[in-house]
């Protein structure tokens, strides 16, 4: 997240607005946000309620990972449609923002 913060005023000058959204409690960001200060807005969907409609949460009951979030990035325009989508198959991979940037470009 704090590559993508970096970042933000690249994505503005696009017309775009960085969002993060975790499967952690409001609580555990707020506390993760006082040690690490972001300027972009960070949700959290802790009754897991939007993370599966876009692909990104475990939702195999048989997966040792079940309801766990996946690392995902979306671009998704002022409609509400999603124009992009990269769902990392490992939770640790990162991905660069200048790949995230590059999509949206293509994108629009």
């Amino acid at each position: 997240m704090l590559g993508f913060d970096a970042a933000v005023p690249q994505f503005e000058a696009l017309g775009a607005q960085v969002v993060g959204v975790s499967a952690d409690h409001f609580a555990t960001l707020a506390a993760w946000q006082k040690t690490n200060p972001i300027h972009h807005l960070l949700l959290s969907d802790f009754r897991r309620q939007m993370l599966p409609t876009y692909g990104a949460m475990e939702t195999s009951e048989q997966s040792p990972i079940f309801r766990y979030a996946k690392r995902a990035y979306f671009i998704i325009d002022r409609n509400g449609v999603v124009k992009w989508i990269k769902v990392m198959d490992n939770p640790l991979d990162l991905l660069n923002p200048d790949d995230v940037l590059k999509a949206l470009k293509a994108a629009a």
